[in-house]
C-alpha cells in the first residue's frame, strides 16, 4: 500500500467519521440564565372588593336583598342561593312588602335563625298593620322609600 492509497483511505475514514458524528449532534435549547440587573416579571393581583354588603330583609318571603350587588339571597331547600330576582313573586309586589334594614355585613346565612325569630313572616313596622305593603322598601338603587 503506497502513500496515495493510505491518504485516500484516511480521507474516506475521516469523511465517514465526520458524517456519522455530524448526524448525531443534538442541539438542546436551554433557557438563558436571568440577568442580575433585569427587572422582575410583573405580578398581577386582584384587589379585594372594598364595598361592604348591606341587606334589606323581607320577612314575608324570608329573603334578603343586597342593594350593592343587586342580588336576592334566600334558602332554596337546604342551600343558600343568590339570584337577580326574588323567588316566586314579582319585584313590585316584593318591594311593596314590609322590609327591615339589617346591621350586619357578612353572610345572611350566619344570622338567619336570629333574624327569623326577631322578624316573623307577619312582621310589620311599629304602628302599621302586618303585610299591607306599607313597610320601608328599597328602590333597587340602595335608597329606602317610605311606605304609602
Amino acid at each position: 500500500m503506497n502513500g496515495t492509497e493510505r491518504s485516500k483511505i484516511g480521507f474516506a475514514l475521516c469523511a465517514g467519521l465526520f458524517g456519522v458524528l455530524a448526524g448525531c449532534v443534538v442541539h438542546e435549547e436551554r433557557p438563558r440564565p436571568a440577568r442580575r440587573d433585569a427587572p422582575p416579571p410583573p405580578v398581577y393581583v386582584e384587589s379585594p372588593i372594598l364595598a361592604r354588603d348591606d341587606y334589606l330583609y323581607y320577612p314575608a318571603y324570608e329573603v334578603y336583598y343586597s342593594p350593592n350587588r343587586r342580588q336576592y339571597i334566600y334558602r332554596n331547600g337546604r342551600s343558600w342561593v343568590s339570584r337577580p330576582a326574588p323567588p316566586r313573586v314579582s319585584t313590585d309586589l316584593f318591594f311593596a312588602s314590609p322590609s327591615v334594614r339589617l346591621d350586619f355585613h357578612d353572610s345572611p346565612a350566619i344570622h338567619h335563625a336570629t333574624i327569623v325569630r326577631k322578624y316573623p313572616k307577619d312582621w310589620a313596622p311599629p304602628g302599621r298593620k302586618p303585610n299591607h305593603g306599607e313597610g320601608n322598601r328599597d328602590d333597587g338603587k340602595g335608597n329606602d322609600r317610605g311606605g304609602k
